[in-house]
């Protein structure tokens, strides 16, 4: 029996339908009969023959008890619908372990329960990684106001703030003051003791990097997929381009994330897939320091783009494992590093909903996803983008606006740039920090100082490659207009200094390289 997801929602989608239905047929492959239960009628997991029994029904625990008592089937994978069944997962081991559970000879296959709630807990899993001598983020959980500023004042400014159990960074936000937090604890989220919130630093200017691992019931584990993220820790991984291999990260950073996948995947007793995701400051000396952000026991959304990334169905390898075979039994006993770069790119929503801001940030966003393959990660990376439906110019004027904060990476940026043929346009800051270090390019004026100022510049077709990143209240409140424009016109547009990094490596790729396709078939055969 597998629990799906349930409704599609932003944060909670077609990822994870892939991996029901791969569990379905891995299970029918198995010899066994499949119950499926899912109440979602855009996806393929509820289609009349992928599995042998379909329940359309609301995965809740009662809905779920109702089917079990029914049917009594031999287990239930719950790792697969995303954190909907992930939740019901505690619930149902106790009644399962009760009298009535007992006689219906149910369990819940993979890893217990018991672990996945640890996994959830902040505070258990923090005495997990203090065992383990693993470091994370300082951090801290607030049930009430009070607790929420003396947790602020402990850990200082900027914050990353949450609720508790929540799917796709729900009502995540980055506090950078006091008045913010109190801001975010009145107006955001309900805090109780039985609704805490999760206070963490931000690591500013950390790349995140994501991992999904198989473990079986020997202790086993390899990972199937180290990604490294495009944007900076602090977007929603969701929201976040990522690519496979790493192409920036170190050994060192590497070897730290391999060790520490296994020690959690081990001391969790998982059985199947899990996925951590980590952030690494520091990155180019040799003090890089790496932290782990979170460990979710279950199938994530980046399963699709490792399985075929590396050209192994990595879904129906975790099926198998719950049922009982080892990954020497898979032959699965190694990473594997793909010969090609893969790139992930997110596809964001932001055109159908008129007047909304298109600034990355914790919450997530996106409703989907492209993928691009290529030798070069230039290459990769314009064909995600293209596939997105943002592509990446290759001449013409680009607008660059950034936060103080980004200055000192911007003389790289306008530099690249300027060799590879474009003119550049700027705001008066910007403009005059780039003309002090003798890059030639032209101010323009904000939207609220005057016309022609930049937006009415993108409305009128001049503008081809825009760089945003504004830090602050008012910063993004002036900029909205601009990236709302860019966003109306077509205009490929970066807000995170990274990004536009990548965006220029596609840039210079393109220049030199054609966009040639292969099929996923031809890649693996080879």
């Amino acid at each position: 029996m597998i629990l799906g997801g349930g409704p599609n929602r932003i944060g909670q989608g077609i990822e994870f339908d892939y991996c029901c239905c791969h569990a379905s047929y891995q299970s029918s492959a198995s010899g066994f009969q499949t119950i499926m239960v899912n109440s979602n009628p855009e996806t393929v997991s509820t289609d009349y023959d992928t599995s042998d029994i379909l329940y359309f029904e609301p995965v809740t625990l009662e809905d779920v008890l109702n089917i079990i008592e029914s049917e009594k089937p031999y287990g239930v994978i719950v790792q697969f619908g995303g954190q909907t069944p992930l939740k019901l997962s505690l619930p149902l081991f106790n009644w399962l372990n009760s009298k009535n559970g007992i006689r219906t000879g149910c369990k819940i296959l993979g890893t217990s329960p018991i672990s996945i709630d640890i996994a959830e807990d902040r505070e258990e899993f923090t005495k997990i990684l203090n065992e383990l001598n693993i470091r994370q983020p300082v951090n801290g959980i607030a049930r009430n106001e009070k607790e929420a500023l003396k947790v602020s004042e402990d850990i200082g400014f900027p914050l990353v703030v949450r609720p508790s159990y929540v799917l796709g960074g729900r009502a995540m936000e980055i506090v950078r003051t006091l008045p913010e937090l109190k801001r975010y604890i009145s107006e955001a989220v309900k805090v109780s003791p039985d609704h805490p919130i999760l206070l963490d630093q931000y690591l500013s200017n950390s790349i995140e990097i994501d991992v999904d691992a198989l473990s079986d019931k020997d202790g086993n584990v390899v990972i199937a997929g180290l990604m490294e993220h495009v944007e900076p820790a602090g977007i929603h991984s969701g929201d976040s381009a990522c690519c496979l291999p790493s192409i920036s990260l170190s050994e060192f950073t590497l070897n730290t994330v391999r060790q520490w996948t296994k020690l959690i995947a081990k001391k969790l007793n998982v059985v199947g897939l899990i996925n951590l995701q980590f952030a690494v400051k520091n990155i180019n000396n040799d003090e890089s320091e790496v932290y782990i952000l979170e460990a979710n026991p279950r199938a994530s959304r980046t399963v699709p783009f490792v399985s075929k990334a590396i050209g192994k169905p990595i879904a129906k390898f975790a099926t198998e494992l719950m049922q009982g075979k080892t990954l020497e039994d898979l032959n699965f006993t190694k990473e594997l590093i793909p010969n090609f770069q893969a790139v992930k790119e997110a596809v964001l929503p932001f055109k159908r909903f008129p007047g909304s801001d298109t600034l990355l940030g914790p919450e997530m966003r996106s409703t989907g996803e492209v993928m691009g393959l290529a030798k070069d990660f230039g290459i990769a990376y314009a064909k995600s983008e293209l596939a997105a439906g943002n592509g990446v110019p290759t001449k013409g004027l680009a607008f660059l606006s950034t936060n103080d904060l980004d200055k000192s990476y911007l003389f790289e940026i306008a530099n690249d740039l300027t060799n590879l043929g474009f003119k550049l346009i700027a705001t008066e800051g910007t403009s005059n920090y780039l003309s002090n270090l003798g890059i030639t390019v032209e101010s323009v004026f904000k939207v609220h100082e005057g016309r022609p100022n930049i937006e009415d510049m993108i409305r009128s077709g001049l503008v081809q490659l825009v760089i945003n990143t504004p830090i602050g209240s008012q910063a993004l409140y002036d900029d909205q207009y601009l990236r709302r424009a860019s966003l109306e016109y077509n205009v490929p547009t970066f807000t995170t200094i990274p990004a536009a990094k990548a965006a220029i490596r596609a840039i210079k790729s393109l220049r030199v390289n054609d966009l040639e396709t292969i099929s996923l078939q031809e890649i693996h055969e080879k």
